[in-house]
C-alpha cells in the first residue's frame, strides 16, 4: 500500500521518478508505434508486431490509470481534471476498437495521438507552460474571441467584394471564411485571391489587420 502510493500520489520519491521516467518511455514507443502504423504496404508480421506493441503500452497506462484513481488523495479531483481526462482518453480507442469494429471511425483512432499529451505531466518546462497559461487563460479566451469576430467580418467583406467576379470562389460567406483564414493568419496559399479593386484594397486592409493580431 505505502509503495503503490509512493508511486501513484508522492511522484517526488525515487520509486515515483523511476515510474514516471517509464510511462515518457512507453508514451515515446506507443507513439512511434502509431507513425509506423501509417506506413503503406506494412505486412501482417509487422501489423501483429505493433499490436501487440499497442496492447502492452495501453495494459500499461490503464494501470497506471486505475493506480492513481484508486490512490490520489480525492478521486474525482483527478478524474476530471486535465491530466484525468487526458490519462482516459489515452486507452479509450484501444477499448472501444475491441468491443466494436470502428476501424472505418478515424477519428476514434485518431484519439491515440492524446498520448503525447501525457508526457506534459512528466516535464517541469511542460509543467510551467501549463500554469502560465492558466494565469492568462482570460486573455487567450478573449483574443480567440476577437480572432473569430475578425475571421466572420474578413469573410463578409470579401464575399460582397467578390461575389459577382468569382461566384465558384465566393459563393457563399461559408465558402469565404477560407480565404479569411488564410488571409488573416498571412499564410496566403494563393489558390482564392481577388480581383476586382474593391476587393483587394479590403484585402490590404486585412493583411494589416491579420499583422497585428
Amino acid at each position: 500500500m505505502h509503495t503503490m502510493r509512493a508511486i501513484f500520489a508522492e511522484e517526488r520519491t525515487a520509486i515515483g521518478r523511476r515510474f514516471n521516467l517509464l510511462v515518457s518511455i512507453l508514451i515515446l514507443v506507443s507513439l512511434v508505434s502509431f507513425t509506423i502504423e501509417t506506413l503503406p504496404g506494412l505486412d501482417h508480421r509487422t501489423h501483429a508486431i505493433l499490436t501487440i506493441i499497442d496492447a502492452i503500452t495501453v495494459a500499461f497506462f490503464t494501470f497506471e490509470y486505475i493506480g492513481r484513481l484508486l490512490y490520489s488523495r480525492r478521486t474525482w479531483h483527478y478524474a476530471l481534471s486535465f491530466y484525468g481526462i487526458v490519462d482516459l482518453l489515452a486507452i479509450l480507442p484501444f477499448y472501444l476498437a475491441s468491443g466494436v469494429d470502428l476501424r472505418s471511425v478515424r477519428a476514434v483512432r485518431l484519439l491515440r495521438v492524446v498520448r503525447v499529451l501525457k508526457l506534459a505531466r512528466y516535464s517541469r518546462a511542460l509543467n510551467r507552460l501549463t500554469i502560465a497559461v492558466r494565469l492568462i487563460h482570460e486573455e487567450l479566451i478573449l483574443f480567440a474571441g476577437i480572432s473569430v469576430v475578425l475571421i466572420y467580418i474578413a469573410a463578409v467583406g470579401i464575399y460582397y467584394f467578390e461575389h459577382a467576379a468569382q461566384p465558384a470562389h465566393f459563393s457563399s460567406i461559408l465558402h469565404s471564411l477560407w480565404w479569411a483564414v488564410i488571409t488573416l493568419t498571412t499564410v496566403g496559399y494563393g489558390d482564392v485571391y481577388p480581383v476586382t479593386v474593391g476587393g483587394r484594397l479590403f484585402t490590404f486592409g486585412i493583411l494589416l489587420v491579420g499583422i497585428g493580431v
